[in-house]
């Protein structure tokens, strides 16, 4: 009943999403924030728009780290930037992209690969608030010491500290990077394609939903994406007996990374 609400009050379409996974996280908030009943927790968040943005927040996951999976950046650095290289304009999607830090890793890739000036991100979440925090482009400095590993074992060329300035306690990444990233809340649930994209990355999201709504989600991604378009998902996440598992074939190596059959 609760996540009906939500649904029709502010359309946040919760109601597909594993149902082991809201349950624990709805009863997190739900006893974190104390409570005395579930009947005045279900008020407060249809009553308070407010509160209701954190019951989003604590809904939708936002874990994530920059070059996340090394193995993954190296994947795409070897096998799929030569092929966008080949197109005048790269248009690519980084769907449920969280506070960003996978985007700016991946805007560092094509930066290398001298394919960042021709290239535009679209960076989206459900999530406004995790979206204002990658259009800052600031990270913990605390956390730059794993990103570097992460990046240098992801075949990283420079300095990684090059691609950011310190600041006390804060990293503040590169404007030409950041420059090159449109921010845009989508909601992969009801919301449907705005482009045509030769790479879609949607890691680690579609865990979160049941059978039928990752079949929905991917079908979404399927008409999004060029014949001969990539979409890369989560280590955990696969496009086996699914819907649209026909129309692609995976890459070589262990990496999560598909490619479009040409029509």
């Amino acid at each position: 009943m609760l996540l009906n609400d939500v649904l029709e009050k502010y359309g946040y379409d919760f109601t597909e999403y594993a149902h082991a996974s809201i349950n624990r996280r709805v009863n997190h908030l739900f006893q974190t924030d104390r409570f005395p009943s579930f009947a005045e927790f279900r008020y407060r968040i249809i009553s308070d728009a407010g509160y209701a943005l954190r019951f989003v927040e604590e809904i939708t996951v936002n874990v994530t780290e920059m070059f996340r999976d090394p193995q993954f950046y190296y994947a795409l650095r070897q096998q799929v930037l030569p092929v966008l290289a080949t197109y005048p304009l790269i248009r690519i999607w980084h769907a449920g992209c969280s506070t960003g830090e996978e985007v700016y890793s991946f805007a560092i890739l094509l930066k290398e690969a001298g394919l960042l000036h021709k290239s535009v991100i679209y960076a989206t979440d459900i999530n406004t608030s995790v979206l204002e925090k990658g259009r800052t482009g600031i990270f913990p400095l605390s956390q730059m010491q794993q990103y570097s590993r992460n990046y240098m074992e992801a075949g990283g060329l420079q300095d990684f500290s090059s691609y950011y300035t310190a600041n006390y306690e804060y990293a503040k990444f590169r404007q030409d990077l950041g420059g090159k990233i449109i921010f845009s809340p989508h909601n992969l649930v009801t919301d449907g394609s705005f482009n045509e994209f030769q790479l879609i990355i949607c890691r680690n999201v579609l865990i979160y939903f049941n059978k039928t709504l990752q079949d929905k989600v991917l079908r979404l991604f399927c008409d999004s994406l060029e014949p001969l378009g990539f979409l890369a998902l989560g280590s955990k996440e696969s496009l086996n007996f699914t819907s649209v598992s026909g129309q692609f074939r995976q890459l070589d190596g262990r990496e999560k990374i598909w490619r479009k059959h040409h029509l």
